[in-house]
């Protein structure tokens, strides 16, 4: 009789396997308790000899992975807001793209232009103006619009620069200043896809107008605090779309801004998480296949090559601490010492005295 039987077979003793449900660190699957319940009847016999089922301890790869659930859109909205005076003649529709050069709005029916650049014009820019950053996103404007003759776009203001600005203001029907006022054009990343329209023609020129997204489809996700190191910008990620078309994406940006109120309705009694978001960019955004779905976004958290792995139904956790494999030798049954690694897909990583590739034990699963 093995120890495994004395100690589960004895007549004062009798030894419970109970299969709980284990959870480990993002992983999930049974392990095995040994652990001691009541003495029994000296009158008992011993129980039958059951049967066990056993599996071979293997070599593998391990992946763990984690789920979070998320959105399909065109990312996050941003407030447009105008800065020209006037009537407000012209808007776009909810749903039109707005390229460079192309017109956010107009006031008094004349436009007034999106330009790229991440430095908004916060001065009137024309000779006499000086240097600036501002002066290098109006030449970067200018060129990509046809309206060169500067040279390599600078921070320097120069009448070749006037010359530029009149062209570009002669093709707009405007007056040929040379000179462009901060009201004149909108600043934005890219392009803009209008999402909502707030103002109305005939209203006034300046104040919240429209929200915009980008254009380009992404995912994004609210992301606990404490779970944000799951993501680092360049990760490949899975995505299940809709609960059905799976694709490959791309973190492309992880918030710096916490946000504390998520608008959903929290159980009672359960505090509001801190989260932050998480952008995923589609690889092949003709997959997508929606302009809006809900989306699970499963990550690779943890990584193991070339490991010894059995099913989490074959790790004991025993009574007195600590984790074991029973390991069977042709009619013999003993206990092997292991320490558990990575969990992930119904398996875990083990490492024990005298555990290798091939060594047989019972499992449950």
């Amino acid at each position: 009789m093995t120890e495994i039987e004395q100690v589960r077979r004895g007549r004062r003793t009798r030894w419970l396997l109970a299969a709980l449900a284990g959870v480990a660190v993002l992983g999930t699957g049974a392990v095995v308790v040994v652990a001691r319940v009541a003495a029994g009847s000296a009158d008992e016999g011993p129980p039958p000899a059951a049967p066990v089922e056993t599996v071979e301890v293997t070599r593998d790869d391990l992946a763990e992975q984690a789920k979070v659930d998320g959105t399909l859109g065109y990312g996050a909205e941003r407030e447009v807001a105008g800065r020209k005076p006037g009537t407000i003649t012209w808007l776009p529709g909810a749903g039109e793209v707005v390229d460079r050069g192309e017109p956010v709005y107009k006031v008094d029916d004349k436009p007034v232009p999106l330009f790229y650049g991440v430095v908004p014009f916060y001065r009137e820019l024309g000779e006499g103006a000086g240097t600036g950053p501002d002066v290098k996103v109006l030449e970067e404007n200018l060129r990509d619009l046809g309206f060169g003759g500067f040279g390599k776009p600078d921070e320097k203001f120069t009448a070749a620069t006037a010359t530029a600005v009149r062209k570009w203001q002669k093709s707009l029907e405007q007056e040929q200043t040379g000179r462009v006022a901060p009201a004149d054009v909108v600043v934005d990343s890219g392009a803009l896809r209008v999402s909502s329209v707030s103002a109305k023609l005939g209203g006034e020129g300046t104040g919240p107008l429209l929200k915009a997204t980008g254009t380009e489809r992404v995912v994004t996700l609210e992301v606990e605090v404490a779970k944000q190191g799951m993501f680092k910008t360049g990760d490949k990620v899975d995505l299940s779309i809709a609960g059905g078309k799976q694709v490959k994406g791309t973190v492309s940006a992880i918030g710096t801004e916490v946000e504390t109120d998520s608008g959903e309705e929290n159980a009672p009694g359960a505090e509001e998480k801190p989260k932050v978001a998480v952008t995923v960019t589609l690889d092949d955004p003709a997959t997508a296949g929606f302009d809006a779905a809900p989306v699970e976004v499963v990550v690779t958290t943890g990584q193991r090559e070339g490991v010894l792995v059995v099913p989490v139904g074959a790790l004991l956790a025993l009574a007195e601490g600590g984790y074991a494999v029973e390991v069977v030798e042709g009619a013999q049954r003993r206990l092997v010492a292991v320490d558990p690694g990575l969990f992930a897909g119904g398996k875990v990583e083990v490492s024990g005295d005298g555990l290798a590739e091939g060594t047989k034990v019972v499992t449950t699963s």
